[in-house]
């Protein structure tokens, strides 16, 4: 029987049917009405913002076949314009999530690949299909999609057929990556790298380190795990966990230890080049030299589904990296480096350092950094600690400080770098964006990096709006 029957779904999710129809074989599955697709499954999910629920009429009308819910009062009592069958189970976002599993055991054929880490997940997702796209049919999660919701619609969107699928998984607090590793059961699981994020729920180094080798738990005996062999953390939490799945381990870092050993980097305009064990060369279009380590973690992926040098080379010549993550945009005649989907202390020094040897020659060149989130009782001293690394950027013209924690540790870079070149804001929202984009000039480079929840990239839209009129923003100012 087809997966996607309403009668096989039922058989995976449970749940009572409060209509029954026909659906169509192989359709997929759709959580938002304005990119279903005729003939998919919706799923009405809760989310922060908005429910599902209250978009099922919208998801008749895009043609889905089948409704899954889980509150009945949301069904009209007229009924729908057409015939879709409509499960109803306890728990819609529970029943994504074992949809996903029960897909994920058709794949047999496919290889399937996980991505976990505190730093570079979605980078090295990009990478690994770029290498393997050149030689293979597969798929890669589309976007950051790495938890309960992002992982199954990974998995739903695989192909029958497909030889490798590249999923992303991650987590904001203790014991979230090992449920998503067993509903993902990789052929392959890759740590990229252990830093310093979400300490307010995992607490410590070593217990990020813990919750990120607990994705080695879903994977399949004979699998593969590859891991960063600079962090130690990690590899000693890993390991026991590699050989009770029965998994081989390969490693990859600068460290003399590591298996796949970068042994040289150089950051050029045109990207990086990177060396492995002094013999294989890469080269990949994006910059940052932290970045050389994605780039031979995937490296390892191809070599381990069967792929020789030069085609992965081929491969990695032509990837495109991830929207916000050091993208150079350019607004008028200012060049922006945008970082801004997240941020950690790791992931901002590596971002500084990117930044300030990439744009030696700009005319200025403007720090623009917000808060670290989800640091808990340790996002003083983090802020600290990076505010004294970036104090120590002479070369920065401009460094503009936004959120309560940056704010706080403020008058460390002042110390630093004198009162006339560092500014702090609460936020960049509304008028406060308009004032950052005042205070750039023609002929400057801006870094923008900073944590999801601050958006940093509300500057950029500033900067875009034309005619706008914006406020002045003088040096040493708060807002």
């Amino acid at each position: 029987m087809t997966f996607w029957t309403p009668d096989a779904i039922k058989g995976v999710l449970g749940g009572t049917w409060l209509a029954r129809a026909d659906a169509p074989a192989d359709a997929g599955v759709g959580i938002d009405t304005r990119t279903l697709q005729p003939g998919q499954l919706f799923v009405a999910l809760r989310g922060e913002r908005t429910d599902g629920h209250a978009y099922l009429r919208d998801a008749v009308r895009a043609g889905a076949a089948m409704l899954v819910i889980d509150d009945p009062r949301a069904v009209p009592a007229e009924g729908w314009e057409r015939p879709v069958a409509v499960l109803h189970v306890p728990d819609a976002g529970a029943a994504l999530l074992r949809l996903g599993a029960a897909y994920r055991k058709t794949l047999d054929p496919t290889r399937v690949i996980a991505v976990g880490g505190s730093n570079g997940k979605t980078t090295t997702v990009r990478l690994i299909h770029a290498a393997l796209a050149p030689s293979m049919r597969g798929t890669h999660a589309p976007r950051s999609f790495n938890n309960a919701v992002g992982l199954p619609l990974t998995l739903l969107g695989a192909r029958r057929g497909d030889q490798y699928l590249v999923c992303e998984i991650g987590t904001n607090a203790p014991g979230e990556i090992a449920p998503l590793a067993s509903v993902a059961e990789p052929d392959i699981a890759v740590i990229t790298s252990i830093g310093r994020e979400h300490l307010e729920g995992l607490g410590s180094l070593r217990g990020v380190a813990q919750e990120e080798a607990s994705l080695l738990l879903g994977l399949r005996a004979g699998g593969v795990a590859i891991l960063n062999a600079d962090a130690p953390h990690l590899v000693e939490a890993a390991r026991p966990i590699a050989l009770s799945q029965r998994a081989q381990v390969l490693t990859f870092g600068r460290s003399p230890e590591a298996d796949l050993r970068v042994t040289d980097v150089r950051d050029t305009p045109e990207g990086l080049r990177v060396r492995v064990n002094e013999r294989e060369a890469l080269a990949a279009p994006l910059h940052g030299k932290h970045n050389a380590l994605n780039m031979v973690a995937a490296f390892a992926v191809a070599r381990r589904l069967g792929l020789d040098t030069q085609a992965i080379a081929g491969g990695l010549a032509r990837a495109t990296p991830p929207p916000m993550r050091l993208q150079r945009v350019r607004v008028g005649e200012i060049e922006f480096l945008n970082d801004a989907y997240n941020a950690n202390p790791e992931s901002l020094l590596a971002a500084v350092e990117t930044f300030g040897e990439l744009y030696r020659d700009a005319a200025r060149r403007v720090l623009i950094l917000g808060d670290m989130l989800e640091q808990g009782v340790h996002a003083p001293a983090l802020h600290e600690e990076c505010a004294a690394a970036v104090g120590a950027c002479a070369w920065a013209d401009l460094v503009v400080l936004v959120g309560p924690h940056w704010t706080h540790s403020a008058s460390i870079v002042r110390a630093a770098l004198g009162d006339d070149r560092v500014r702090t804001l609460a936020d960049v929202a509304g008028p406060n964006a308009s004032r950052v984009a005042q205070a750039l000039r023609p002929g400057d480079a801006v870094l923008l990096k900073g944590s999801r929840g601050v958006a940093l990239e509300r500057v950029l839209d500033a900067c875009r709006l034309e005619g706008e009129a914006l406020t002045e923003f003088k040096p040493g100012a708060t807002a």
